[in-house]
């Protein structure tokens, strides 16, 4: 009878406050409204619900739209609220977090080569290319019909996949099979986020599919990059020819279409998307986006974090692309430490055009341009920058006049409109070419796009030598600048390779720099792979072309190779957890390039340093049998939240669970990550120290005995690492040690980056399992 009466109090008490938040949550005609995401504590769930989706639909969607309920790497829902239902809601005791609804932006076949795989062997061999493991695309959707998605020799689906083939617009299950075994779209956050006013922002259909169907290109491209069937006789119009091919050809793809032609990514459709993906059964998730506002929010804040910890701490490896904000400092993001972050970098492949001047020199650049050639006719060379204009400089949209374009060759500076735009604005204006000049920011480093008119980038100094050779014709009486530009097709074997893209986002980390991101970085340069029907090579809507494969550059080409290697190390390695797999791949990557040289930087010519690449370059070759791993639960992950001045209620809008700190606050520095940073303040005087606590697992063979090889030569550094020795047994498969940093600040001298570098390499004979030191002073963030 006791039970009953409390029973029927508790009732009643969740009737009273639900029915009021349902009224206060009701949609008000006359005020603004915008989306929030509302992540709700699951232990005050009614017991008179059997499950979180029986309370929310049973409270809240009567009177409140609600977008998207939440329940697998997140409780709660999303839901227009306008500032006073907002202001009722936020103080809750059920509440833990409410945070507004934000867009984010895509960042964005020889790559398998490069990175070491090969037929019939390795890793490739020992994963049967990927074929039980299931990747998850977040994306822009995907252009069924390609032959990368080919199902052909497949076996069948695995049978934990639980998703689904959802119909929509020029969409129905019948596009999906072995290959291509999932995909669903995700709109209501995007339908919702036009504005503060209320408006909603309705699907475009004049240009967009209401159905996982591509309209824009980008999503079917990352996903045939990271698990594209072979396609045979590929080229984008004869440019890089060959078979293409993704980084896992026998993977799974299930596509999540969150991104939407011309508006973005909203966070509550992508953690819409990180529910159903895991709640699905993959075991990879690839998303090449990233914030659109170039502040790294908190990780309670972040959908992006919240929803790759929930996917994380269920064995489902997440990458994300580190962005393309380089090369400037503090640039990367997608910080959170359970995240593989991915920067980019070159191929050994390129596409060279030249720029022949009047005066007889060649100029090297490079370009995709199909077209009709100039043939070596020699046209008048014009910068529209000279008269001072920024508009006319960057060839905006109606900046330029015809009259001084007609018939010429224009010289345009790279920035603020898309490089392909620029051409557009040429062509329009009646102009035969385009030179399209980088600035200081962007340096050499040069990017290939498929022009709609004869069209060559060149590097920043290339630049400045035709900029002057037309001030210089333009000064001197009867003297006319004029030029043409050869196009050399496709080159293979380059050198230097790999090196770093001048864009690719860089350290130090913005939230915590105690965690060094990106973790590696990997093909993102002129790279090949299938392409949507719906938009032509440059996505342009008057570029009426239509090509099977194209050629894009980006940090979010970079993610889905690592995507593709993280599913052909899951197929390989089954038990490893998502810490293992990116461990193995970032201990054993590449700081050298083809010449046996350190990568260099595309921005500045010299070599790169973990700031730029990390752990250093994917080698996959090496990735599949690494020795030792560094592996961290998601008890690490919590004790590292802790440590960074989190406490349990906030770590619970990330972990979902409740928490308890340890009594004793940890060190952010003793996460177990295969990379360790040394801070120091700069009011240091003197020496002073940094320890850090590793742990390795072994995962080679069972008697092993590795070594210690410290690498650090910067002034006023020492490195100590106790033990130096490592022996591992049947019994014994895990080993700590300890390493102590020593910065000397009368003697040290740090780099224009404000760091020094090393590292620390464990090897038998056979491995090397390598970690990079970073050493640093600055202010606390």
């Amino acid at each position: 009878m006791a039970k009953l009466l409390f029973s029927s109090i508790f009732f009643f008490f969740f009737f009273i406050f639900f029915n009021s938040l349902s009224q206060i949550c009701s949609l008000s005609s006359d005020q603004p409204s915008k989306t929030y995401i509302i992540r709700i504590d699951s232990e005050s769930k009614p017991s008179i619900f059997p499950t979180h989706y029986n309370w929310y639909t049973s409270e809240f969607t009567e009177q409140t739209r609600i977008l998207h309920l939440y329940d697998t790497v997140f409780h709660g829902f999303s839901a227009l609220l306008t500032e006073q239902q907002l202001a009722s809601i936020r103080d809750h005791p059920s509440i833990l977090a409410v945070f507004e609804d934000r867009r984010r932006n895509l960042h964005t076949t020889r790559s398998p080569q490069f990175l070491g795989l090969r037929n019939q062997r390795g890793l490739w061999s020992e994963s049967d290319y990927g074929s039980d493991v299931i990747i998850g695309v977040f994306d822009t959707g995907v252009w069924p019909e390609r032959r990368s998605f080919s199902d052909v020799n497949l076996g069948p689906i695995p049978r934990r996949w639980k998703g689904a083939c959802e119909s929509g617009v020029k969409f129905s299950p019948r596009n999906c099979n072995k290959k291509l075994i999932g995909a669903r779209f995700f709109s209501k956050g995007h339908e919702a986020g036009a504005s503060s006013s209320g408006p909603m922002n309705p699907i475009n259909e004049t240009v967009e599919f209401r159905s996982p169907r591509d309209a824009d290109g980008h999503g079917t491209h990352t996903a045939s990059t990271a698990a594209g069937r072979h396609a045979f006789q590929a080229s984008m119009s004869g440019y890089a020819s060959g078979i293409a091919k993704g980084v896992a050809p026998k993977a799974r793809l299930a596509v999540y279409k969150v991104c939407w032609k011309n508006s973005g990514c909203f966070d509550s459709d992508i953690l819409a998307a990180f529910d159903a993906a895991v709640n699905d059964g993959v075991d990879v998730i690839s998303i090449s986006i990233g914030g659109g506002d170039g502040i790294a929010s908190p990780y309670y804040l972040d959908p992006i974090a919240i929803g790759s910890y929930g996917a994380v701490s269920r064995g489902v490896f997440v990458s994300c692309s580190g962005g393309n904000d380089g090369p400037s400092g503090m640039s990367v993001t997608n910080l959170a430490p359970w995240l593989t972050t991915v920067g980019a970098g070159t191929i050994d492949r390129d596409f060279p055009s030249q720029v022949i001047l009047g005066n007889g020199k060649k100029l090297s650049g490079v370009s995709l341009y199909s077209g009709a050639a100039l043939k070596g006719k020699m046209y008048e060379l014009v910068y529209p920058g000279k008269s001072g204009a920024l508009a006319d400089s960057l060839c905006m949209d109606n900046s330029l006049d015809p009259k001084m374009v007609r018939g010429k060759i224009v010289v345009c500076d790279r920035g603020s409109n898309p490089r392909v735009a620029k051409g557009l604005v040429v062509k329009k204006a009646g102009g035969v070419g385009m030179i399209l000049a980088n600035g200081i920011s962007n340096g050499e480093g040069l990017v290939g796009d498929a022009h709609l008119l004869p069209a060559c980038a060149v590097g920043a100094d290339e630049g400045d030598l035709i900029k002057a050779y037309i001030s210089y014709s333009s000064s001197h009486r009867n003297a006319t600048a004029t030029a043409t530009i050869d196009f050399k097709g496709t080159i293979l074997g380059i050198k230097p390779a790999p090196v770093l893209a001048s864009f690719s986002a860089r350290g130090p980390n913005g939230l915590n720099p105690e965690i060094l991101k990106p973790d590696l970085i990997a093909p993102g340069v002129n790279i090949l792979a299938a392409w949507s029907d719906a938009v032509g090579p440059t996505g342009l809507d008057s570029d009426s072309r239509r090509t099977e494969f194209n050629i894009l550059s980006g940090t979010s080409m970079a993610c889905p190779h690592v995507s593709g290697a993280a599913a052909l190390l899951k197929s390989a390695h089954p038990d490893w957890s998502p810490a293992a797999v990116r461990s193995a791949m970032m201990t054993t990557a590449n700081v050298f390039d083809n010449r046996n040289l350190v990568v260099v930087d595309e921005a500045s010519g010299n070599g790169s340093t973990p700031y730029e690449f990390g752990a250093g370059h994917l080698n996959l070759g090496r990735a599949m049998d690494p020795g030792l791993v560094y592996d961290i639960t998601s008890n690490g992950y919590v004790n590292f939240l802790c440590a960074i001045g989190y406490g349990p209620k906030v770590i619970q809008v990330i972990t979902k669970t409740p928490v308890t700190c340890p009594a004793r606050k940890p060190s952010p520095e003793n996460l177990n990550y295969p990379s360790l940073v040394a801070i120091f303040p700069v009011t240091a005087k003197g020496l002073s120290s940094k320890t850090f606590i590793r742990t390795v697992t072994n995962v080679g063979p069972v008697n092993s005995v590795y070594r210690l090889k410290v690498d650090s030569q910067a002034k006023g550094v020492t490195v100590a690492v106790r033990p130096s020795r490592l022996v591992f047994s049947e019994a014994v498969k895990k080993r700590s040690f300890v390493v102590t940093v020593t910065a000397d600040t009368r003697t040290l001298e740090l780099g224009s980056n404000g760091a020094v570098f090393g590292s620390l390499s464990w090897t038998d004979g056979n491995h090397v399992v390598r970690s990079p030191i970073v050493v640093t002073q600055m202010e606390p963030l």
